[in-house]
C-alpha cells in the first residue's frame, strides 16, 4: 500500500478482499460522483498469463494440436467454461474464485494423456501437461478439436478447484473435472453412467453422478461442493449430510436405482424398436412367395381381384 506522506497517522487501510488491487496511482483519482460511478459489472472473469509451451515441433502431435485449435483461444475458452460453472461470476457473492495468475500449457512427448501441476514459483502458477503422443495417436482425426478442448478443460478445473486442504479423495477431484468437462458440451461418445460399488471411482463415473446431485438438489450444487472445500477440510459423513441431507453411500444408492431404471427403459425401447423393424420386414418365406407371384405375370396382365 502506498504510504501517506502526511505528518498525521491515517486510519487503518480496509482488508484486503479477492478483487483485482486497484492502481497505485489510485490516490491521485479524483473520486467519481454518484451520476458517474455505476458501471455495467462485467461476466466474464479476468483471465490468467496464458503460455504454451510445445518440446517438439517436429512431433505430429505438436501439429495435429495447432491445426486444429487457436492455442491463445482454446485455453481461455476452457479457462471461462471452468469458471462460469463453478463460480458463476467475478460479482458473484457466494463463490470466490481462486487467485490463479498463470497457466502453461507444455505439448511434451510423455505416456498417459495429460496432468496439472504447480509451477515452480508457487501455486498460483500452474501447468499443464499434455501428450502429444496421446494427441497423434489416440484421438480419431474427426475428434481431433473436441477431443482436445475436451482434455484442456477437465486439465483447467484442476487449475481452478479447491481440494478440502488437500483433504478430498482424488475420485471426487477428478469427477468434478469431468462434470464441468460434460456440461460443456465436450464428453466424448464413448462416455456413459455406469453403477459399480464406489461412487468416487472418479472421472465420468463420478461425474455423471454429481450430474445427478446437480439436478435433484438445485443447480449450484457442485458449485457448493467445490465452495465447502474451499473452507473446510472433508470429513465424508458430515461433508455430505451437510450438503445434501444423507450420507454419500444412501445417494450413492439412490443414484443406482435411477440408472438402473433408465437402462431397463431404453433397453425395451430398443427392444420395441427392433420388433417394430422385424414386423415390417418381409420373412424369408414371404419374400420368395411374392417374387414368385410377380414372376407369373407379366408387364401387362394384373393380378387377382
Amino acid at each position: 500500500m502506498p504510504q501517506s506522506s502526511s505528518a498525521v497517522n491515517p486510519p487503518p487501510p480496509p482488508p484486503p478482499t479477492s478483487t483485482q488491487l486497484p492502481p497505485s496511482s489510485q490516490h491521485l483519482q479524483p473520486t467519481k460522483s454518484a451520476d458517474n460511478s455505476a458501471e455495467p459489472q462485467k461476466s466474464t472473469f479476468p483471465l490468467p498469463k496464458l503460455r504454451l509451451e510445445v518440446r517438439d515441433l517436429s512431433h505430429a502431435g505438436a501439429d495435429i494440436f495447432l491445426s486444429s485449435v487457436s492455442a491463445n483461444k482454446a485455453l481461455a475458452t476452457s479457462v471461462q467454461s471452468v469458471l462460469k460453472l463453478l463460480y458463476v461470476s467475478p460479482h458473484e457473492p457466494t463463490t470466490t474464485a481462486p487467485t490463479t495468475r498463470s497457466v502453461t500449457l507444455i505439448l511434451r512427448s510423455m505416456p498417459g494423456v495429460a496432468y496439472t501441476t504447480g509451477s515452480d514459483l508457487d501455486s498460483d502458477h500452474k501447468e499443464i501437461h499434455f501428450s502429444m503422443d496421446y494427441i497423434h495417436n489416440n484421438i480419431d482425426s474427426s475428434r481431433w478439436t473436441d477431443e482436445i478442448m475436451g482434455v484442456l478443460t477437465h486439465e483447467m478445473v484442476h487449475c481452478y478447484q479447491y481440494n478440502g486442504f488437500g483433504s478430498c479423495p482424488g475420485g471426487l477431484i477428478e469427477g468434478i473435472a469431468d462434470w464441468v468437462r460434460l456440461n460443456s458440451k465436450l464428453s466424448p461418445p464413448h462416455w456413459k453412467k455406469e453403477t459399480g460399488d464406489k461412487w468416487d471411482a472418479g472421472y465420468q463415473h463420478t461425474g455423471y453422478f454429481l450430474e445427478y446431485l446437480e439436478g435433484r438438489f438445485g443447480k449450484g450444487t457442485v458449485r457448493r461442493i467445490n465452495e465447502k472445500l474451499r473452507i473446510t477440510r472433508y470429513e465424508e459423513k458430515r461433508f455430505w449430510i451437510e450438503l445434501c441431507g444423507g450420507p454419500i453411500n444412501q445417494l450413492w444408492g439412490d443414484y443406482q436405482k435411477v440408472v438402473e431404471e433408465e437402462n431397463k427403459k431404453r433397453e425395451e425401447e430398443e427392444l420395441v424398436m427392433v420388433e417394430k423393424e422385424d414386423a415390417s420386414t418381409p420373412k424369408k418365406g414371404e419374400l420368395d412367395t411374392k417374387k414368385a407371384n410377380i414372376a407369373l405375370f407379366r408387364p401387362d396382365e394384373t393380378g387377382p381381384d
